[in-house]
């Protein structure tokens, strides 16, 4: 509604229904090239108006031959040094510190510790076992040696918490595809049950189950944010920034990139080198000549 506003307004309140492609294009041209908008924000109006014009105003496709699409920014990602990771580490607590730690120690996504099922971790080879990540790709990752121990207590509480909800009537878990119609028991099965629960139950929207789902994004967000704060980082470190620490980290210490692509689990190692860019005159052995050499300083303390 938003952007079906601003549409009409560029174009002096004139009804959708009498505009077509060509009002479209000029409105999403002006956000690239005279508003200045990001890549990001001139799609979410294109599909904002796409979405008005095919399933509001009758299945009216539009052609957009002409649109000039706003730039994408070729950033770096922002990386913490290892002492930095330190400190932010040493302000958190509890579960916010395990999955942060496997952010960094395993290179997760946020999404992809939080869903991670008890099966995934396998003490007995130090590896965790990311099902169906993005691109719907399997893959194997490191489990820190550091983590293991909290880790196998953490879960010890979580299956205390699980037997409870099975003696109260509960604990069936939410499973992917029709896992659940193939094994009927497999929701109760210890194996499937999340890593990460909520503390509280909440109504399963699409079947109507009161179950309890994995802890939510938001809630390592903000200790995370918090812990940034408190260590006095400057840098706008989130929870991604400790997976891209893991890569360049990895990288400074000599592991190859395809190693570190497929840890990660990119599709390309176009999306991996990135990593290397980070690493440009630090990781790489590139030392300043300012540093190289020691300048010459006059008598009163000026460099010549």
């Amino acid at each position: 509604m938003h952007w079906v506003r601003r549409f009409m307004v560029f174009h002096s309140l004139r009804h959708p229904a009498e505009m077509g492609a060509a009002e479209v294009t000029a409105f999403l041209n002006h956000l690239a090239t005279r508003a200045h908008v990001a890549a990001s924000t001139q799609n979410q109006a294109l599909n904002a108006l796409v979405f008005l014009y095919r399933h509001v105003l009758g299945d009216r496709e539009l052609s957009l031959e002409a649109l000039v699409r706003a730039r994408r920014p070729k950033r770096l990602p922002v990386v913490l040094t290892p002492a930095e990771v330190r400190q932010v580490l040493a302000e958190l607590r509890g579960t916010a510190l395990l999955v942060a730690s496997l952010l960094y120690g395993s290179g997760l996504r946020l999404l992809e510790a939080l869903t991670l099922r008890v099966k995934d971790v396998d003490f007995g080879a130090g590896e965790i076992r990311v099902r169906d990540g993005k691109g719907r790709k399997d893959r194997v990752t490191p489990l820190p040696e550091a983590v293991a121990p909290p880790l196998r207590e953490h879960l010890a509480k979580v299956r205390a918490l699980f037997e409870r909800d099975l003696a109260d009537g509960f604990g069936a878990v939410a499973l992917p595809d029709a896992l659940a119609r193939k094994y009927p028991t497999a929701p109760r099965a210890w194996g499937w049950q999340w890593v990460f629960p909520a503390s509280t139950r909440h109504v399963d929207p699409a079947t109507g189950a009161l179950r309890r789902h994995h802890l939510h994004e938001t809630a390592i967000q903000r200790s995370v944010a918090r812990a940034v704060r408190k260590a006095g980082i400057a840098k706008p470190a989130s929870c991604h920034t400790l997976r891209h620490s893991f890569a360049t980290h990895l990288l400074a210490h000599g592991y190859d990139i395809r190693t570190v692509q497929a840890l990660l689990g990119h599709r390309d190692v176009r999306t991996t080198m990135i990593y290397t860019h980070v690493l440009d005159g630090r990781g790489l052995g590139v030392r300043s000549p300012l540093d190289a050499s020691p300048p010459r300083t006059e008598p009163g303390g000026g460099i010549r």
